[in-house]
């Protein structure tokens, strides 16, 4: 039996065009070609910058999360806290800035835990997934205009409840809370 790699199956662009490109939403139009020879007039892609997320833990054992507003869903629930790379950033560059910006925790321990996409069939970008152990109040919160964040300890026990009864819909947040959980069995 052969296994084909990932870059076996590539299709060949044959247009493409950008309907339209702003900051948050960037969508590209293309005519492909699948490897069997089907053209797919209208395929579209959509652009976003890298995306990171930080499953940061206290000095004293506790969950760092954060509750905000998402309009998408309309509602407000638990989440990790999160955010985009800026040009010239590396993921973790990015995630001690966001966590730092969003919760005034930073230093610690840092790994990545893991790097995941949203949607591969549509998406272009991946979400750099990292665990900050031993992190520390060090400033108050620096958000953005268009956030409204609030920052709470949790306990293990607290987290995995509300993970085991689904209340992070993020599921970009969820895999890695998930793959945490996993780890630490004994």
């Amino acid at each position: 039996m052969i296994i084909k790699t990932h870059d076996d199956m590539n299709w060949e662009v044959l247009e493409s065009e950008y309907l339209a490109r702003r900051p948050w939403h960037t969508v590209r139009r293309e005519c492909v070609r699948l490897p069997g020879g089907h053209i797919h007039p209208e395929y579209y892609v959509l652009e976003y910058p890298t995306w990171v997320n930080i499953l940061a833990i206290t000095t004293d054992g506790h969950f760092l999360l954060v509750r905000q507003y998402r309009h998408g869903l309309g509602d407000t629930r638990y989440e990790l806290p999160a955010g985009c790379a800026e040009e010239g950033e590396s993921p973790e560059q990015a995630a001690r800035r966001e966590l730092l910006e969003e919760t005034g925790y930073a230093g610690g321990r840092w790994q990545e835990l893991c790097v995941i996409s949203a949607n591969p069939a549509s998406h272009n970008n991946l979400a750099h997934c990292f665990l900050a152990e031993g992190v520390e109040r060090q400033a108050d919160q620096n958000l953005d205009y268009t956030e409204d964040i609030q920052v709470h300890l949790l306990t293990r026990e607290e987290v995995l409840t509300l993970l085991q009864a689904d209340e992070f819909k993020q599921a970009l947040m969820a895999a890695p809370l998930w793959k945490y959980f996993y780890s630490q069995k004994e």
